[in-house]
């Protein structure tokens, strides 16, 4: 991991449906996988389909002994850019941390709508799936992104997390396509 301390905290912020539940409970699975400690949850009540969520994932080489929402993120996903002006996703993330964002924009457009000037990484992930997968579905890409960036978890742990998870429920076909969808996004750096 990226950061000298001993739990790794990172918030998504998406919409109901983006798949950013899904993305927190594969990384936190491939962390299992390497031995390390983890919580993984969502933040959301009974909202629907398109209403902003979060979602928390904290990873550590030692028991993790709270349990309250990631107030002091180390990383942050924003799944879905619309969500820059509505919600203050760089809450508490000072300049040597990350930001993710799924956009076509540059770094530069998102500082200005989001006011942090740390360290910020665009994807374009809703087109890099569409083009791999077929469909718009960005958080594998992201996973790819976050993976390359933070080290949290190898590479090789969530792509054999992925393919165990899903290899039966979407078949070979779309399961590799997924993976190839991580990798490419890891590999964009």
């Amino acid at each position: 991991m990226k950061t000298d301390k001993k739990i790794f905290e990172i918030i998504f912020h998406a919409r109901g449906g983006q798949g950013a539940k899904t993305a927190a409970e594969l990384l936190a699975q491939a962390a299992l996988r390497e031995g390390k400690h983890i919580q993984a949850f969502p933040d959301f009540g009974p909202e629907r389909t398109g209403a902003p969520i979060r979602t928390y994932v904290r990873v550590s080489g030692e028991p993790i002994k709270t349990h309250e929402p990631v107030v002091d993120p180390d990383l942050v996903v924003v799944m879905d850019e619309t969500l820059l002006g509505i919600v203050d996703v760089s809450k508490n993330l000072d300049e040597n941390e990350m930001l993710i964002v799924n956009t076509r924009s540059g770094r530069d457009e998102i500082s200005q709508k989001t006011g942090y000037v740390g360290n910020i990484f665009p994807i374009d992930a809703t087109s890099l799936s569409l083009e791999v997968i077929g469909e718009p579905r960005p958080n594998t890409a992201i996973l790819g992104k976050l993976l390359k960036i933070s080290e949290v978890v190898r590479l090789e742990s969530l792509t054999e997390v992925f393919r165990e998870k899903y290899l039966e429920k979407i078949g070979n076909e779309k399961t590799e396509k997924n993976i190839l969808a991580i990798e490419k996004a890891y590999d964009s750096i």
